[in-house]
């Protein structure tokens, strides 16, 4: 057994084994791959198989398609067939509301070339007979995927690892890691069976790995254990059923009928396959319950749950409304087997928090269907730097420190139940909430905030009037909270308005090395004392890993300000950067105050006036004058009797200021400002209308405009790099060119509803040459607004382009940087 390798796969499912395929694939022919038990022991060996395209996300997206053609060509490699059924994936619609949403998810599908079919209810009769289709709007049709053998596949991945020099040890159970500070020292013990189970022997290894990879599935919170970290992935238990064969399928595939499709009725909450000439059924039901929740009993290895057929007579009863012919069928085969998921049900894909040269695949709720591009892009990520697209979205520092056992748990169950929940853009969970709360949340919430959650975060997305339900105002089209945010944008417009800003990731950087650290680490120039800037951290692949706002307290003492949905995920980049660097730059102190700052943001032509009000200082009507407060500035003030750290900035695009404040004065401070803005009719505004006139403004957003896919420069932000100096991913930057760039969109849009951000761009003539990353509504031009990628040539003033919304093409034209105002003269107005 090999003791010393580049890299060790730790787990033998199907993700497992595509990893060590494509590592070595990539080029690292050292590789080894352990499993405690045998391949396929885990959740891979009941899993059904399937292959599901649909999926909101856009990376997520990228991953299933490239599984689906990757698995086709094993067989042609390996010898081995994998058992890939392509018969297609029919996703039926009850409502048009369902229409609405495929046809939302169809535009990320045109942006990934995954090619998808509209069929009518007759067509979807005509094809498949035995399926009940007069309570039907439509489907959408995936000729592409079907199911696939999970056995198979997994086999086949693992020849194929071998034949590329992949050593593949069973039966060896980690038990310990160590990092020496440059590799992983890795105890592992041998495991024999005992009586029916598996025991650990007195036999040990220790094997050093440069890199190590877990994919550990069920036993993720053991792996969280023994690295010392947190890892949001539990199982909740999910069953199918396997009927006798249906005599009307035999008969209808004797007479030459082709296989059906997976089926799948989205409002029904089930998926069926055939089976032999019966069916399987897969219920997404209500009440699943999370198992496992601090690790697998030693006793447990590839065994099941009882079924309970009570929780799912539901799904089981519309399964025969749905096939007619399977009300007399029996049943022969149950499994109900853990499936892990994560809060949000997307796995965990990349670096672990905190840990270097260790990698988490981990929380595979369509762990089949994932495998072969989480494989894929991961080797990417740890062989080149970075993956060909952004991996931010299934990042493991997405959840901070804050997640314990109980959130995912509950958590967990919510994302299981929601498989075939419709998924509004605009939906908000609602499961462990409200958790993480600024101080001013009670009031917001007396004013008719209707929150979001960000990063665990209470965050007001709009206010509405008492007795309105968030839950019943979300659509794919223009829901009921649409008007509010409308009201809200042009309050900041004409007026003021007060955005709560707490969730903003804040961190101080300081010490002799700060200065020397922090212009290597981001790409602009650094600003003077009592200056902000905008700026970017790069990846070493010289694409957009973190924007920041910086505030320079002194020569060498630095307040950062980040994205709020992503606090540990810049933390961990930061922290790690600033020790790499430590021999050149010397020492530097980082402290993430993130929870110790609260922010409200102040904007609109009359914002000056509310503080006025307010301000404690020898001459309150000059204090926020130009000349004293000039934009783009910082200074410490007091309103009332709250010290403020007051930043000069607003991401509006109006006059307007971020007050930067001690959070244990939030409430007091809310107060004064609401006081004092009676007066101004002053409105308080939340994230939805912030979005819109952020657009308006071509403010880029990190996650959706900027991200590990793009640089500054194609996201047209060269303004904020300074080509002068030497920066951490320059080189890499500006050996990219401009592959695509970034642009601002007005769109004479469908009357009732907006883009969401996920839209394909197209020319006159049907040729796609972008995709939106952003959508909403523009107050300042009364028509959709969107920002996105297009063809580099493409991203000029006045080019006429076609955006696609509900499958019909509407039309676009690119504008100017900063539609509205683009010479600032709102913002840096007088007075």
């Amino acid at each position: 057994m090999k003791t010393h390798v580049k890299a060790l796969v730790v787990g033998g499912g199907a993700v497992g084994a595509s990893i060590a395929y494509h590592l070595a694939r990539a080029g690292w022919s050292d590789v080894m791959l352990l499993e405690r038990d045998e391949l396929t022991s885990g959740s891979t060996w009941h899993a059904a198989g399937l292959l599901p395209l649909f999926n909101m996300s856009y990376a997520t997206t990228h991953i299933h398609k490239y599984s689906v053609d990757f698995y086709k060509t094993l067989e042609q490699e390996t010898g081995l067939n994998a058992g890939f059924s392509v018969v297609g994936n029919l996703r039926m619609a009850q409502t048009q509301d369902r229409m609405d949403e495929y046809m939302l998810y169809a535009s990320t599908a045109e942006t990934c070339d995954v090619p998808f079919e509209w069929l009518s209810p007759a067509q979807i009769k005509d094809r498949w007979p035995l399926v009940r289709t007069e309570d039907l709007k439509g489907a959408i049709f995936h000729p592409t995927d079907g199911y696939i053998n999970p056995a198979d596949v997994t086999m086949a991945m693992a020849k194929g690892a071998r034949q590329r020099g992949v050593t593949i040890e069973r039966k060896w159970q980690v038990d310990g890691y160590e990092w020496t500070g440059a590799d992983w020292k890795v105890t592992c013990t041998k495991m024999v069976e005992k009586g029916g189970n598996l025991v650990s022997s007195e036999e040990q290894v220790v094997i050093t790995a440069e890199h190590v990879v877990t994919a550990t599935g069920n036993h993720a919170q053991r792996t969280a254990r023994l690295l010392g970290i947190k890892i949001p992935a539990i199982p909740v238990e999910h069953q199918f059923i396997v009927t006798e064969p249906d005599p009307a399928l035999v008969e209808y595939r004797k007479q030459g009928g082709a296989e059906h499709p997976v089926l799948r009725d989205a409002d029904a909450k089930w998926y069926v396959r055939e089976e032999r000439g019966g069916w399987i059924l897969g219920p997404y039901e209500r009440n699943a319950p999370a198992r496992f929740a601090y690790g697998v009993p030693d006793s447990f290895r590839a065994d099941l749950f009882p079924l309970d057929l009570d929780r799912i007579e539901e799904e089981y009863m519309s399964m025969i409304h749905r096939l007619p012919s399977s009300e007399t069928v029996g049943l022969k085969d149950d499994f109900n087997g853990p499936i892990c998921y994560t809060p949000d049900g997307n796995p965990l894909v990349g670096p672990a928090p905190g840990l270097r040269n260790m990698w988490l695949a981990e929380g595979f709720s369509f762990g089949i269907t994932a495998a072969g591009g989480t494989g894929y892009y991961l080797a990417q990520m740890m062989v080149e730097g970075e993956a060909e697209i952004d991996m931010a979205s299934l990042d493991p520092k997405r959840y901070g420190s804050w997640m314990t056992t109980e959130y995912a748990v509950r958590k967990n169950e919510e994302a299981y139940e929601h498989v075939f929940i419709l998924h509004h853009p605009d939906e908000e969970r609602e499961a462990c909430r409200p958790l993480r709360t600024s101080p001013a949340y009670d009031r917001q919430a007396a004013r008719g905030a209707q929150f979001g959650s960000v990063n665990g975060w209470e965050r007001p997305n709009y206010y509405a009037p008492e007795g309105f339900k968030d839950h019943a105002a979300r659509s794919f089209r223009r829901g009921g909270w649409w008007q509010y945010a409308v009201e809200e944008a042009k309050a900041i417009r004409e007026g003021v308005g007060l955005i709560d800003a707490t969730a903003f990731t804040k961190h101080v950087v300081k010490g002799p090395g700060a200065t020397a650290f922090v212009d290597w680490f981001t790409c602009n120039k650094l600003p003077k004392v009592g200056r902000i800037n905008l700026t970017y951290a790069l990846t070493d692949a010289g694409t957009t890993r973190t924007e920041y706002t910086i505030v320079r307290l002194g020569e060498d003492e630095y307040y950062m300000v980040s994205a709020g949905a992503w606090t540990a995920y810049d933390a961990d980049y930061l922290k790690k950067a600033a020790a790499d660097k430590v021999d050149e730059f010397g020492y530097v102190e980082i402290q993430d105050v993130t929870t110790q700052w609260g922010v409200f943001a102040i904007a609109g032509p009359k914002s000056r006036d509310v503080l006025k009000a307010v301000i404690k200082d020898g001459d309150p009507e000059t204090a926020l004058s130009n000349k004293r407060f000039p934009w783009l500035s910082a200074r410490q003030i007091e309103l009332g009797m709250c010290p403020v750290n007051a930043i000069r900035v607003a991401y509006t695009g109006e006059l307007g200021w971020e007050l930067h404040h001690p959070i244990e004065m939030q409430n007091y401070l809310f107060d004064l400002l609401e006081q004092a803005g009676e007066q101004h009719g002053m409105k308080l505004v939340g994230a939805r209308a912030q979005n819109w006139l952020r657009q308006e403004k071509s403010y880029r957003a990190f996650g959706t405009e900027l991200g590990r896919d793009a640089t500054p420069l194609e996201a047209d932000l060269p303004r904020f790099v300074d080509l002068s100096k030497d920066f951490h991913g320059k080189a890499a930057m500006e050996a990219k060119g401009i592959r695509s760039k970034c642009c601002t969109l007005l769109i004479d849009g469908p009357a009732d509803a907006d883009p969401w951000g996920r839209e394909a761009l197209y020319l006159g003539d049907g040729t796609r040459v972008g995709r939106l990353t952003s959508g909403g509504y523009s107050v300042a031009f009364s028509k959709s607004i969107g920002m996105g990628y297009v063809r580099p040539d493409l991203a000029v003033d006045g080019q006429r382009l076609k955006v696609r919304m509900f499958d019909q093409l509407w039309d676009a034209i690119v504008v100017c940087d900063s539609p509205y105002d683009p010479k600032n003269e709102a913002i840096r107005k007088d007075g």
